[in-house]
């Protein structure tokens, strides 16, 4: 079940929302997405180099509400990495598949924004969510920010992003729809995303802008990730 990203602009929205539901429209018939590798470095050896965890948050995460606190975020030297589901974040800048037709929980905020000043297109650009900071954990302190740049491992298909978007301070696991789309997984916001086996791993005090860059992030997370690779 998909958890809706928080930003500020978000959450005051919330509170000032009326309490009844908006009427959703149905999706149209979705269509097969277009799975694309992007680089050379393959799947399983960064998921070998992910094998090992050493913690560096103080406590766990959950995948969705009501689910146990299960998950650790790990470190190296170069970068921070968890393993979890993948939940669809919708929100940002409205497209034809991203709007508050398509997703009821849809937010028109994006904690980080485009060097024009827009907020972010989830249907258009690769981008991961990272929690809240909270007691469990900062990733301030662990040299990530937005437009950091992230490899996202789902079966044997890497996928590079930024880090675009904040959520719940307790809940780990989301991406865009377009990276969810380019992994070969439903990015539908009501009902897609998949329950377990995708990999977020980050890249400590990396930063690609402009953030919409995505061509930047490919490259960047390209070099980046073989030198994780090699333990360098």
């Amino acid at each position: 079940m998909r958890v809706q990203s928080l930003t500020l602009a978000a959450a005051s929205a919330a509170l000032l929302a009326p309490s009844t539901s908006p009427a959703v429209e149905p999706v149209a018939a979705r269509t097969e997405a277009v799975v694309r590798h992007e680089g050379d470095v393959d799947a399983a050896d960064l998921l070998a180099r992910a094998k090992e965890c050493d913690p560096v948050s103080r406590g766990r995460y959950r995948t969705d509400d009501g689910t146990p606190a299960s998950i650790p975020v790990c470190g190296t030297r170069d970068a921070v990495f968890w393993k979890a589901d993948m939940d669809i974040d919708c929100d940002g800048r409205p497209g034809r598949k991203c709007n508050g037709r398509t997703d009821p929980l849809f937010s028109d905020a994006t904690a980080y924004q485009q060097s024009d000043g827009r907020h972010l297109s989830a249907e258009g650009l690769p981008y991961i969510v990272v929690p809240t900071p909270s007691r469990i954990w900062d990733y301030r302190e662990h040299g990530v920010r937005g437009g950091a740049v992230a490899a996202v491992v789902y079966q044997d298909r890497v996928q590079y992003a930024v880090v675009g978007d904040v959520g719940p301070r307790d809940i780990i696991g989301e991406a865009s729809y377009a990276a969810a789309e380019a992994l070969g997984i439903r990015p539908d916001p009501r009902g897609g995303g998949t329950p377990s086996g995708v990999t977020y791993i980050v890249f400590k005090d990396s930063q690609v802008k402009p953030i919409e860059d995505h061509d930047a992030a490919v490259a960047t997370g390209e070099r980046l990730a073989r030198m994780f690779v090699r333990g360098k």
